[in-house]
Parts: structure tokens; C-alpha cells; sequence
């Protein structure tokens, strides 16, 4: 054989071998489509999802257009937008902050508040940070929120970003205020999604402010049972949780989980999995969640 028809010979069978992967690994895609939607044949809630192979960049999403109240999934963007001033110099991880009494609010989450019940302590702005991500403090969030000017600051730092189709519009304290608050903070799964993927990309923060983001939601304690759930022990997920109450027609309005998860491979995909106005039980919220990530995870697995 000459060395042209060799030549060709290898680039033809390279061609064909790509063609090969990209078909199998659509049609995997389309399989992972299908069990998805068969899990959330099960549900009468609304359940928005996204999923992205973060270095294959294979995409799928449920129910993309619908706005769901983020709940605390949102102090993911509240923390990115007052590391972001971190490393503009604005702030710094051990400056001091000054948390008064009159700051933690009384019925709301805050293991903040049961550690310093009287107030009146200055803490390091990365325990604050620590507080709100991974343990979901709604006190330490509105402190943070005040830091970082507000929401609308908030909202304006993620849309400069090009993530559009998300609000932040009220702290926790004033989604306490009433029920229909909680709506005015929304967001679109594949909005999270893409803040998840600038996150994972590096192209967001500087690295000691990124690493500390990072374990901060590799440590978060709430959600075991949802992306976490039925994945195996030890597995590395870097996510935010947020849920909702439960109003008097017995609707909850959000049980969500968002984050990034590591595969054995070293590999990662990224996870959005929005429960919202549910009249299910939390097992079932949770556990519907547990499946749409495991369903993920053994397409990744499976995907030599």
C-alpha cells in the first residue's frame, strides 16, 4: 500500500471511529433522556432539570422555561458575587465582621444563631461564607447579602456574567414576610447550570478564593439524600441545597439541589434538579432527586 492510500486509510478510520463515538454517545444521551422522563412520570410536581458533562459537553434539560423560586440555592450566587470582591480587594477571607444581636432573626435557619445566641461577635467573613453554603444559614446570607449592596447587586453581578434568565430580588428575611416573596428570586434550571459551569471552569474567581468555595460545598450537610443520595460513599459533590416550607394547602414550593459531581474517572458532570410546588411528601421530593442524579451517574459510569 502507498504511503497516500495509508495516509487516508488512517484518517478514514479515525473519521469513522469519531462518528462511531459521537452516535453511541448520543444515543446513550437519549437513553439518559428516557429514564429521566420516567422518573418524572412519577411526580405531579413541577421538576425542572439540567444536566451537563462538564468536559464532554454532552446537554439535556426538563421543563427549561420555568421560572422556580430558588430558595437557598441561590446563596451559591451570593457567595461567587462577594468572593468576586474578595478578589477585586474590595474584601478579604479574615477581615472581621461585626454580627449584632438584632442580625439574627428568630424562626428562621441559622445554626449561626444557636452557636452565638446573644450576638454581638466579629467573625472572620469566611466562617460567615462557611455558614451560609454549607450549612444553608439564612442570618449569615442577609448579612452577606447587606456586603455585597443588596440583591439587586447580586442580581446585576450573575447578569453581567451573561447568565440572564434568573432574579434575585429579596433577602431571606423579606422571603419570610409572605409565601408569594420566595417567587420573586427565581431562576431557569439551565441558568444555574451555566453559573455551575463558569464556576467549574475557573473562570470566576481567583484560585484561593475558588478552592474555598469549593470545600466549603464539598462540606455542605444539608441534602444527604438528594444528589448525594443514592450515589456511592465517598463520592465528591460540590452542591447547594434549597428548600421551601410547606403552605396551608400542603404545597411546597421548592426541595432542590444543584451542584457539581466528581466520577471515578476524575471527570465531572453538573446537576440542577428544581422540585417545585409539590404536594408530595419530603421522602418522596428527596428521593426523586436521588434518582435523576444516580440515573445521571450510571450514564457517565457506563460511558467508556
Amino acid at each position: 500500500m502507498s504511503t497516500v492510500l495509508k495516509s487516508l486509510f488512517f484518517r478514514v478510520s479515525i473519521l469513522t471511529i469519531l462518528i462511531s463515538q459521537s452516535v453511541s454517545g448520543q444515543s446513550n444521551i437519549t437513553a439518559l433522556r428516557k429514564n429521566i422522563q420516567e422518573i418524572l412520570n412519577t411526580s405531579k410536581a413541577k421538576v425542572g432539570v439540567a444536566v451537563l458533562g462538564l468536559e464532554d459537553r454532552y446537554s439535556l434539560t426538563f421543563y427549561p422555561k420555568i421560572h422556580f423560586p430558588m430558595q437557598s440555592t441561590y446563596k451559591f450566587p451570593v457567595a461567587l458575587a462577594i468572593l468576586d470582591r474578595v478578589d477585586k480587594g474590595k474584601l478579604k477571607l479574615d477581615q472581621k465582621i461585626h454580627v449584632s444581636k438584632s442580625e439574627l432573626h428568630p424562626d428562621t435557619w441559622s445554626p449561626m444563631r444557636e452557636k452565638y445566641p446573644e450576638g454581638n461577635v466579629d467573625l472572620p467573613l469566611s466562617e460567615l461564607l462557611a455558614f451560609m453554603v454549607s450549612q444553608s444559614d439564612n442570618n449569615a446570607c442577609d448579612i452577606l447579602f447587606a456586603i455585597a449592596g443588596g440583591p439587586k447587586k447580586v442580581d446585576q453581578y450573575v447578569k453581567a456574567l451573561g447568565v440572564k434568565q434568573i432574579a434575585i430580588a429579596a433577602t431571606e428575611y423579606e422571603m419570610h414576610q409572605g409565601w408569594e416573596v420566595q417567587y420573586t428570586n427565581w431562576c431557569e434550571p439551565w441558568a444555574m447550570m451555566q453559573l455551575l459551569d463558569l464556576f467549574h471552569k475557573r473562570k470566576l474567581l481567583k484560585k484561593p478564593t475558588h478552592d474555598f468555595l469549593w470545600k466549603t460545598m464539598v462540606e455542605t450537610t444539608t441534602g444527604p439524600k438528594k444528589i448525594k443520595g443514592l450515589l456511592p460513599k465517598g463520592t465528591l459533590v460540590a452542591h447547594k441545597t434549597g428548600s421551601s416550607g410547606t403552605n396551608k394547602d400542603g404545597v411546597t414550593a421548592a426541595s432542590h439541589d444543584v451542584g457539581i459531581v466528581t466520577l471515578p474517572d476524575g471527570k465531572h458532570f453538573g446537576i440542577v434538579v428544581l422540585v417545585g410546588d409539590s404536594k408530595e411528601t419530603e421522602e418522596f421530593r428527596e428521593a426523586l432527586v436521588a434518582k435523576i442524579s444516580k440515573a445521571t451517574w450510571d450514564y457517565y459510569v457506563s460511558k467508556k
